[in-house]
């Protein structure tokens, strides 16, 4: 199945390459893809609750999705996450 989230927080390519490596270590998640422009995380997935773990796993990184609380938190996250990722 094929799931597409957009996420708050995306800004360059730092973040794509955060969010497309930590969401393809994932078990039963493959083709991970992130659009920068309109900040879209789409992927293929096992079972429903794979999809939900992404989610949960975005939400940690600091990318939470467009309709959850974009808290102080998770706008530092992203930053730590997006720096980390320009290397």
């Amino acid at each position: 199945m094929e799931k597409t989230i957009t996420v708050q927080n995306l800004r360059c390519g730092g973040c794509v390459n955060t969010i497309t490596t930590k969401i393809s270590e994932m078990e039963n998640i493959d083709n991970v893809q992130v659009d920068k422009e309109t900040s879209a995380v789409s992927f293929q997935y096992t079972e429903p609750e794979d999809a939900v773990k992404v989610k949960d796993k975005l939400k940690k990184l600091g990318y939470p999705e467009i309709d959850d609380k974009n808290s102080l938190m998770s706008k530092a996250s992203s930053m730590v996450s997006c720096a980390s990722g320009k290397f």
